[in-house]
């Protein structure tokens, strides 16, 4: 027998870390606000509306930024203000669902199936969520809702800032096909340039494509694209999902050539991340370690140990070996990250500092 359709709504923070700068400070609305450094080397974290008009985005760097919209107003981030915001909202989604499944600050799944707040409609849900996230922070949301979390996450971009957007049962799979393939859930820039070189320019590109020539050129995703497609996603809202990695990474004002300097900024990130590790109980056996050089070429080293790294010392020694296997280097070094994964729940006892 077929299950009754989920009721599915993807929440998507407007603009989120800009959007509690300008709320904040009076001064910022609505001018062109991003939240990031005006340095050479720096990324932009957010944009608000205003920054966006001018073709600025997030990820975007600052240089750049700045050459779209020379007016642009850079503020500095204030994390634990957004993690403050971000627990308030979740508050207010545990009203109306015990299901919620974060993917960041500023977004989430959830499965209103079960009514627990006696709506009526996943449609009237998400609206009264969004009215009560406005009422409580003065910040504004939008949403998707559907029957699956695929196309729940595409409804949510669809009348952004400050709306929502239904995809109702049996209409998934029309709904995709307009899309251009840019727009579809995990097609980044790289898979977005290989479809489009094999012809795949919108979602009804994508459905006319047969399963294997889907796996053929896509391996392992292809099962994924052959089914979004048709809007078919099964997966459930995972309030128990668990974080794969944690890593921290930085970029550089001027390129790093002294190995010394390398080494000591590595072992700083591999601080930074082991501290993440002890706050969250999380702790993983593998590390890897970025590098960016200067002409934006990018290297990574990763080991895994039998056991979990369970000491900042294991952690830093290990960043620092595996960054040492890029000497000499190519050129000069832009950016460097560390990241921990394959984590182990419950965490074994914690190991002594080994030698690597």
């Amino acid at each position: 027998m077929d299950l009754p359709a989920r009721k599915i709504i993807h929440i998507d923070m407007d603009a989120f870390y800009a959007s509690v700068e300008q709320r904040d400070n009076p001064d910022l609305r609505g001018k062109p606000v991003v939240v990031g450094s005006p340095a050479a080397r720096g990324v932009i974290a957010a944009a608000s509306y205003e920054a966006r008009q001018f073709g600025v985005r997030s990820a975007m760097p600052s240089s750049t930024a700045l050459r779209k919209c020379p007016q642009l107003i850079f503020v500095p981030h204030r994390f634990e203000v957004y993690r403050a915001v971000s627990r308030q909202i979740h508050e207010i989604f545990a009203d109306f669902t015990d299901l919620i499944e974060p993917l960041s600050l500023d977004e989430a799944y959830l499965d209103v199936s079960a009514d627990k707040a006696g709506v009526g409609n996943a449609t009237e849900t998400a609206r009264r969520i969004r009215a009560r996230i406005l009422e409580e922070t003065g910040l504004t949301a939008s949403a998707g809702i559907s029957y699956n979390k695929f196309l729940a996450k595409m409804a949510s971009d669809q009348n952004k800032p400050n709306g929502q957007f239904v995809v109702g049962p049996g209409q998934g799979e029309a709904f995709t096909r307009t899309l251009p393939i840019g727009r579809f859930y995990g097609v980044g820039q790289v898979t977005e340039a290989k479809m489009r070189g094999l012809g795949i320019e919108t979602g009804e590109d994508l459905h006319r494509q047969s399963l294997e020539f889907l796996v053929r050129h896509f391996g392992r995703l292809g099962p994924w694209f052959f089914g979004i497609a048709r809007g078919i996603d099964e997966r459930p809202v995972n309030p128990d999902r668990e974080r794969k990695s944690s890593g921290s990474e930085t970029t550089f004002e001027t390129d790093l050539l002294d190995t010394d300097r390398i080494e000591a900024e590595i072992a700083a990130l591999a601080n930074k991340v082991f501290a993440w590790c002890q706050k969250a109980n999380a702790y993983g056996r593998t590390a890897t370690v970025k590098i960016k050089y200067a002409d934006f070429e990018q290297a990574t080293r990763r080991r895994s140990l039998p056991s979990v790294i369970g000491e900042a010392d294991t952690l830093r020694l290990l960043a620092q070996d595996l960054v040492r296997s890029v000497y000499p280097l190519r050129a000069g070094v832009r950016l460097l990250g560390v990241t921990v994964s394959s984590f182990e729940t419950p965490p074994p006892a914690v190991q002594a500092a080994l030698p690597v």
